[in-house]
């Protein structure tokens, strides 16, 4: 049964699938992946806009103090875009009737990257292409114009980030596998966010997609009350028109972060940094990583990974980035926690017995846009006894979410908020993290293991293996007692289906049908 999402008030949710249903009508026959460029990059567009206009009408106000509202410099001493007049939203509005508003957009943004060196080669200017309806364009400029109308200007700005979030997760979902290569669905993020816990340091994902797990970790800090500028970010995306995505997606938030473009593994950009946290969702058993060109790699501590499956590469590299007191958590395919193929088996011992492994979630299948498989997070740290909690050297903590989820649509199952609060409210009350009660074993959900009890596993670290089966609830009824009434029940349900079908037959009958 599908759920009703409630990281959103009701107006809000309405407002976002009232904008999708008439954005997607305005798609056409256009391909989701290349309409997504045309949406995103004109909600950025309106958003660094809206922005300016504020701090326009600010300036202006204060001329008579020396205020000029012309000057760049104002907007850049607070982080504000400076947009140029011919790159101004009330003048794309103007001509959005046009014939000329491909172009007239196109000029925006070229403007816009020429005056704000941050956001060289981020912008889409493709908008005066002929196979993109001019007409549909203009009505598309004159729906996104209405977003935040009206409302408070860091109001409007919030309602800006919201759909722009929003739509990228729509457009994930309309790609199918493709969207999985730069969206992970918010609700799997949460976990990873909420069991992390970055208040403050450096936040690092090697490939950071359209940059959810950043925006995330800033939403995590403003509700537990502190400060967005207590933490770094990092991070660096091979996919070009991904980066992009992110880009703009960390702008609009007004998220300051060094988000490099390339490939990871062969041209890391952040090659120095040790991370107080890194987060991430690499590609799911990735064969094309070229991993035969990096087998003496100073990384693979713990093995050279396999050429044909970048898994462990992946969990390697995290760890190469981990800062002392440093912890890791990313999402991965079930098999990385039992597969003994060319060499991983031998990996994944030398991680465990490192004392590496803090703790690890098995996650329900159909929870990403891209894969229906199920899938789990693995978390990983460099010091289990580094003051902030109790001493852990030596136990992992196994949870089994396998169960969790409800379908919010046909193919798609989502954890609720309960449920992530569950699952991180007792990793944190495993390690003894304050105000969040004590911790037990649960049979099915959750056991806190000894590293002897992994090695009697084989090194396998699927939690089914460890938490057991849920505990059946007993009862005091009396087997006979127990029979009697249950195949009392049986007799009455059995004269009701014989009452049922009578009925049928003779409605048949009145048609001129008899059953044989």
């Amino acid at each position: 049964m599908a759920r009703a999402k409630k990281t959103q008030t009701t107006g809000a949710s309405d407002l976002r699938a009232t904008l999708w249903a008439a954005a997607d009508a305005l798609r056409n026959n256009m391909d989701a992946a290349e309409y997504k460029h045309v949406v995103l990059g004109l909600i950025f567009l309106k958003y660094i806009s809206d922005a300016f206009e504020a701090k326009y009408a600010q300036l202006d106000a204060e001329r008579a103090q020396g205020a000029d509202p012309e000057d760049p410099d104002e907007y850049r001493a607070v982080n504000i875009f400076w947009v140029p007049k011919e790159a101004r939203w009330s003048l794309l509005k103007a001509n959005a009737p046009q014939p000329t508003i491909g172009k007239t957009v196109d000029d925006a943004m070229t403007a816009i990257e020429r005056d704000n060196p941050t956001l060289k080669g981020v912008l889409p200017q493709d908008y005066a292409r002929p196979g993109l309806d001019k007409e549909r364009l203009g009505q598309l400029i004159n729906l996104v114009s209405d977003i935040g109308l009206g409302s408070p200007g860091d109001r409007a700005k919030d309602i800006l980030g919201q759909v722009y979030e929003y739509f990228l997760a729509q457009f994930a979902s309309a790609e199918g596998k493709k969207g999985g290569q730069f969206y992970t669905p918010s609700h799997v993020v949460r976990v990873l966010v909420a069991m992390l816990a970055p208040y403050k340091g450096r936040v690092y994902d090697p490939c950071c997609g359209s940059g959810g797990m950043f925006v995330q970790s800033e939403k995590f800090i403003e509700a537990h009350a502190g400060k967005i500028g207590d933490i770094s970010i990092y991070g660096q995306e091979s996919n070009y028109t991904t980066w992009r995505l992110a880009k703009m997606n960390l702008a609009i938030r007004g998220i300051d972060a060094q988000i490099a473009h390339g490939d990871t593994f062969h041209a890391d950009k952040h090659p120095d940094l040790k991370a107080d946290y890194v987060l991430a969702n690499p590609p799911f058993n990735d064969s094309d990583w070229r991993g035969e060109l990096l087998k003496d790699d100073k990384r693979w501590a713990h093995g050279a990974p396999p050429a044909g499956n970048a898994n462990f590469a992946w969990i390697q590299h995290f760890v190469s980035h981990l800062a002392p007191n440093g912890i890791a958590g990313f999402v991965l395919a079930n098999g990385s926690m039992s597969s003994n193929q060319s060499g991983e088996g031998e990996i994944r011992k030398n991680i465990i017995e490192a004392d590496l492994v803090d703790c690890m979630v098995a996650l329900p299948g159909q929870l990403f846009f891209s894969t229906p498989i199920a899938v789990c997070l693995w978390f990983l740290t460099r010091n289990k006894k580094n003051g902030r909690s109790r001493d852990r050297r030596g136990e992992t903590l196994f949870i089994d979410a396998r169960k969790m989820g409800g379908l919010s649509d046909r193919t798609h199952r989502e954890l609720s908020e309960e449920e992530v609060a569950r699952i991180s409210g007792t990793y944190h009350a495993w390690r003894g993290d304050k105000g969040v009660g004590q911790y037990r074993d649960v049979p099915g959900f959750c056991m806190a293991s000894k590293l002897d009890d992994i090695r009697k596993c084989g090194y396998m670290l699927t939690p089914g293996r460890y938490v057991g089966a849920e505990a059946v609830e007993k009862s005091d009824e009396p087997f006979e007692q127990k029979m009697k009434r249950l195949c009392a029940a049986l007799s009455e349900q059995m004269k009701e289906s014989q009452a049922l079908d009578e009925r049928v037959s003779e409605a048949l009958r009145g048609i001129g049908f008899d059953l044989e």
